[in-house]
């Protein structure tokens, strides 16, 4: 197990680095530079700007200076925040991030998870056939468009929610639903499918036939075992809520690392997008990385070799 987590961690190190070139190589391939302004900058200040920051180094130079502050926790600094460093932005607006994230992700488990058992167990029903609307109505429908649903109807409609901001939780109800919903139709036709396998599976006949109870049945036997692809999907749907908040972000003015990716983008802002990049990048491995290792706690025939 130490050796299998050791070699994880460290595929993740060049994942890193081809995400961090990849990135860097078309940021500096689009026209344009982090000084054009509606107003025109005098030559000799953009020229002072560029000696001052780096930027008249060849593209390849500045590569490695950034891998290399990279390697020290030194992200480089933003041009758009007055100087402040990269690593001091993002973790101001990880905390948000995270909030947002961990909300939309229970509204995900809450929504997505029981909605799948219902089905499978009244397969065929109307109860099965309601959840598989809301699956397909969920999963068809991108969260920035039911964002907007949102707004209309329960703020500009009812006056129930504040359309944007952040620090209570009445402006976390509608970035989280928003996000989350796509999530837990997700959660939900794969918990279904899942659950479906499991119900036929032999050892679930042969409880039936020693007269174990319907319910133990279903918690002993059914649940666990339905529950190894939903675990699965989890490590990608936390890191997809982290990574895809961005739009939700900038749609409800929630002040987290999304905005400034958002506005580092449209900026220019060389140091912040490499460093929300990079930040992105580490959180989807990391999430996968979490997911491996829980297989072996959720079924106890998976080994690492």
């Amino acid at each position: 197990m130490q050796l299998y987590l050791i070699r994880r961690v460290l595929w993740i190190i060049p994942v890193l680095f081809f995400i961090t070139l990849i990135t860097f190589a078309l940021m500096h391939s689009v026209p344009g530079g982090p000084w054009d302004r509606e107003k025109r900058l005098a030559p000799a200040v953009v020229e002072n700007l560029n000696r001052r920051y780096g930027l008249d180094k060849p593209v390849w130079l500045q590569y490695v200076d950034f891998l290399g502050n990279a390697v020290h926790g030194d992200l480089g600094v933003s041009f758009s925040y007055q100087d402040r460093k990269v690593t001091d932005v993002i973790l101001e607006g990880l905390p948000v991030t995270a909030t947002l994230a961990f909300s939309a992700l229970l509204v995900a488990l809450i929504m997505g998870i029981p909605m799948g058992i219902i089905a499978a167990i009244k397969q065929n029903s109307w109860a099965d056939y309601l959840c598989l609307f809301f699956a397909t109505i969920g999963g068809a429908v991108p969260n920035f468009v039911m964002a907007m649903l949102l707004i209309i109807v329960f703020s500009v409609g009812l006056h129930w929610l504040p359309t944007s901001g952040w620090g209570t939780w009445q402006k976390l109800l509608m970035p989280a639903f928003a996000l989350g919903v796509y999530h837990a139709a997700l959660l939900a036709r794969i918990t279904r499918a899942s659950m479906i396998e499991a119900i036929r599976q032999d050892y679930v006949r042969t409880a039936r036939a020693k007269g174990m109870l319907e319910s133990l049945i279903l918690l002993r036997h059914i649940l666990k075992n339905a529950m190894i692809p939903v675990v699965t999907i989890l490590g990608p749907v936390a890191a997809g809520l982290i990574a895809g908040s961005f739009i939700i972000e900038s749609i409800f003015a929630v002040p987290g690392v999304g905005k400034f990716f958002i506005q580092g983008i449209f900026a220019r802002d060389y140091g912040l997008m490499m460093g929300t990049t990079l930040f992105y990048a580490a959180v989807i491995a990391f999430a996968n990385l979490a997911v491996d290792i829980l297989y072996g706690f959720i079924d106890p025939r998976i080994r690492y070799q």
